[in-house]
């Protein structure tokens, strides 16, 4: 049976990639056709509005472009604003039936549940210690948990495949990946940034400040290495605000960069050519959560080490 089912296998897929070629824009090239069957792949780097409309109205710069400007009033709401709270929900849903009959020796979804929360507390308390771990954890969790799933959630084969059609084509879709909209990344950012900063105040008092105000020299009469404290601490409070630029354009890039590797492999050669690529873009999405949650928890264990101890 086994000797029958394998060559079976791997003819089908030698079938898929043979018809792939053929209707995918490699095969209408060399058919001397302008596009294969499948349309043109286009890329909107705004999200999308499923629910209200902007308007469009005319420059008056003499340029002749036009603006899109959200009427007083008016409620726009994108498709990435959609897939982020279907990805919330889910993952709410899911840790729901993983613990609703929580059992002492776990089995099935409790068991794989227990062993992501497991692992990923493992590694807060790896890095930060078994004193910050528990504090850390809950925000650390939530932001890997949060941009791998999204990031995974977008891989479904039919999850952009549904939107308002006008033609033959898709106009607007309802589903789209949130890390593909950079205002997404961007608030997740805003958000590491605002925890590290609550948890370096809340640890160090106000002597947190003195990381980016260093005056003890200038009061000690030593003027030239004052100022250098000085120029060193504006430094390091410019890279805190930087770093929410570095976070959001490290996450957007690489989903953005996904989205379009998966959509001309597609348009390539459809079926069996896109399925490792697939399977990249499942490793980028863990490893983007990962850096992302990462970089947050080491730079949560610097906000909160006493200056003392840097030297």
């Amino acid at each position: 049976m086994k000797s029958i089912v394998f060559p079976s296998i791997l003819l089908v897929i030698v079938a898929l990639l043979i018809t792939g070629l053929m209707t995918g824009a490699i095969g209408a090239a060399f058919a001397g056709k302008d596009h294969g069957y499948l349309p043109t792949p286009e890329v909107h780097l705004p999200a999308q509005q499923i629910i209200g409309t902007l308007t469009l109205t005319e420059s008056h710069d003499g340029h002749g472009e036009s603006h899109a400007v959200l009427p007083s009033g008016s409620f726009v709401f994108t498709n990435t604003i959609l897939s982020a709270l279907i990805a919330s929900v889910l993952l709410m849903v899911l840790f729901f039936f993983s613990t609703r009959k929580m059992k002492l020796v776990p089995t099935g979804m409790q068991n794989f549940m227990e062993w992501i929360v497991e692992s990923l507390f493992n590694f807060c308390e790896n890095v930060a210690g078994k004193a910050n771990a528990r504090k850390f954890f809950p925000v650390i969790g939530t932001i890997f948990l949060f941009v791998s799933f999204n990031a995974w959630l977008g891989l479904v084969p039919i999850y952009q495949s549904f939107g308002y059609i006008e033609g033959d084509h898709i106009a607007r879709h309802f589903f789209r990946p949130a890390g593909t909209d950079v205002n997404m990344p961007l608030a997740i950012a805003i958000v590491s940034f605002f925890f590290v900063e609550f948890w370096g105040l809340r640890t160090l008092g106000w002597g947190y400040l003195t990381k980016f105000f260093k005056f003890d020299n200038l009061l000690k009469g030593k003027v030239f290495q004052g100022f250098v404290d000085l120029f060193v601490g504006m430094l390091e409070l410019l890279s805190e605000f930087v770093r929410v630029v570095s976070f959001t354009f490290r996450l957007f890039g690489n989903m953005l960069a996904g989205e379009v590797l998966l959509l001309v492999a597609a348009f390539l050669v459809p079926f069996i050519f896109s399925i490792p690529f697939y399977g990249l873009e499942v490793l980028v999405g863990f490893v983007q959560g990962l850096i992302f949650a990462g970089l947050t928890l080491v730079f949560a264990v610097l906000a909160v080490t006493p200056h003392a101890e840097e030297h």
